[in-house]
């Protein structure tokens, strides 16, 4: 077992953890991109949902859907490639500095260790052990003074598929009384109801993963799923009211 594996081991980091910020952005994003084609249809309609026929709402939700988890999906795979790329030349420019400026850099070191409460006497020391260990010094240099922590341990690869697959699991969910019943007033209010059902629960998915206050977590997933669906409404009527 190596390193991360222990450390994630022994903190109890579990999969919904290690990939909350993939689960939870996708999710939510699915569920308020698709719904907003629900709303946005029903809104366009001077009766609502019943005049707008179950096809093509499933038509314009899948397409949106399916399109939209793989652009989500790739655009965290891409980003997370750029972090790699952006970590690294970064490193290799402070690993040349370390280098060429030996006495520039380790009162750099000084000077970020001070600010991190450490006395004088002591972050010159420290400073100076860690001068023989550029590697370790260029670390703690790109924490502390860049604000980048090393993302090797993150997989791009890994945190798109789960991002595709969080956005089109909870995506889905207000697609499903189209696929059961005729479209209508009634299967609308199924859909508004389903889409509440899921906000929820990716609110509870993050309060189990950060064990952050109930209220909060499940509060802020909802109100900004029923804000995005109001303003699709909203739209929708606008246009086709």
């Amino acid at each position: 077992m190596d390193w991360t594996q222990h450390r994630r081991k022994a903190h109890g980091l579990g999969r919904t953890q290690e990939f909350l910020k993939q689960i939870v952005y996708g999710g939510n994003d699915g569920i308020v991109t698709t719904f907003a084609i629900v709303a946005g249809f029903a809104g366009a309609q001077a009766e609502g949902a019943a005049q707008i026929g179950g096809l093509a709402v499933l038509v314009f939700g899948l397409a949106n859907l399916f399109a939209d988890a793989v652009s989500m999906g790739l655009g965290e795979f891409l980003s997370g490639r750029a972090q790699h790329d952006l970590y690294r030349g970064r490193r290799e420019m402070e690993m040349r500095e370390i280098r060429d400026n030996p006495d520039q850099e380790r009162r750099e070191m000084v000077a970020i260790l001070g600010q991190r409460g450490l006395p004088d006497a002591e972050a010159e020391r420290v400073a100076e052990i860690l001068s023989g260990h550029p590697e370790m010094m260029a670390d703690m240099m790109m924490t502390y003074e860049f604000g980048m922590h090393d993302p090797d341990e993150d997989n791009p690869m890994i945190n798109g598929l789960f991002t595709f697959g969080s956005f089109v699991l909870f995506g889905s969910i207000p697609l499903i009384p189209y696929f059961l019943f005729e479209a209508s007033q009634r299967t609308f209010v199924l859909s508004v109801l389903a889409t509440f059902a899921a906000l929820v629960a990716l609110g509870l998915l993050r309060w189990n993963a950060t064990s952050e206050r109930l209220g909060r977590t499940v509060g802020e997933t909802v109100l900004l799923g029923v804000i995005c669906a109001a303003v699709a409404f909203f739209v929708g009527w606008l246009v086709g009211g």
